[in-house]
């Protein structure tokens, strides 16, 4: 078995039909990997290309990831099963898991680049929702860590400007480096949020193993001119929200979820950066977070 820890989670990956399927599927991890561990896995995942589809599901949804579609199917034990294909509409990978996500098989398909753009999503799901049992999210987010120690992750619908503006902090901001360009982790430990890096960064090669404590929470948005705002308790859970991941429809994975948030802006500001893609939206938005933390 490999054994990663993600997040201070760890999980198990069996892979089988080794020709195809190996961990070089996944060079993301490297940074990740354990010789062992004592621990409970938060998941395990079995990849073996004899898995098919189970017998008894249902259509739930069908949505876009921006990488290509997934779909979505109810199985009769309260398990999933997802489809995940990429923006050519390949199929890339079955996954099967049960509800909560701690056990789960897939079978992959296609060249290597498909085998690994499958097994990533497989994995992605299933750390979120499994995460969600344990105050865990997995969160769309660029994220900059200072030499405080304090991590600060960055949200905003796609094509809005989170790695731009992280960029500016990189460029203007001493003491700053780069945790996670797209999905860094949020957890709860000791009722205080920490972030950790993540296998997953989209398309900035940044797998860090790394954690800080959460300082702040900022929503990106494009203004004609710069300025911060710190949000009320209902417009911060708002906002943060839309950025988790998450199966609206399944009550329990989207309360765990909705639980984690609160617990989130109970200790933690969240604000929205009106801004320009200039240094002195980097110098407002820092002298403002890092006035919250003083």
């Amino acid at each position: 078995m490999n054994i990663f820890n993600i997040g201070g989670h760890t999980l198990g990956l069996n892979f089988t039909h080794e020709q195809q399927n190996s961990i070089e599927l996944l060079p993301s991890f490297s940074a990740f990997a354990v010789e062992g561990s004592n621990d409970m896995p938060l998941f395990t995942l079995s990849i073996d290309d004899t898995t098919r589809p189970a017998p008894g599901r249902k259509l739930l949804r069908k949505f876009d990831t921006g990488n290509g579609d997934t779909l979505v199917y109810m199985l009769p034990d309260g398990g999933y099963q997802f489809i995940i294909r990429d923006t050519a509409q390949n199929d890339c990978c079955l996954l099967i898991a049960d509800s909560r996500f701690s056990n789960a098989r897939c079978a992959l398909n296609g060249d290597s680049q498909m085998r690994s753009f499958g097994l990533n999503n497989a994995l992605m799901l299933c750390y979120a929702f499994a995460g969600s049992f344990y105050d865990t999210l997995l969160v769309h987010a660029s994220c900059i860590m200072t030499d405080q120690g304090l991590a600060y992750p960055f949200i905003a619908a796609s094509g809005t400007g989170k790695s731009t503006h992280t960029s500016l902090w990189l460029k203007h901001i001493e003491g700053c480096s780069l945790l996670n360009d797209d999905n860094p982790v949020i957890r709860i430990q000791g009722g205080r949020p920490v972030v950790y890096g993540s296998p997953w960064s989209g398309k900035t090669p940044c797998y860090r193993n790394r954690s800080a404590a959460l300082g702040a929470v900022t929503r990106i948005e494009r203004a004609p001119a710069n300025s911060i705002e710190r949000l009320g308790p209902v417009e911060a859970f708002a906002s943060l929200l839309p950025a988790c991941s998450t199966m609206k429809w399944d009550t329990t994975l989207h309360q765990n979820l909705c639980n984690t948030i609160t617990r989130i802006i109970e200790t933690t500001p969240v604000y929205t950066l009106h801004c320009l893609p200039d240094e002195e939206a980097a110098l407002i938005c820092h002298s403002t977070l890092t006035a919250s933390n003083l």
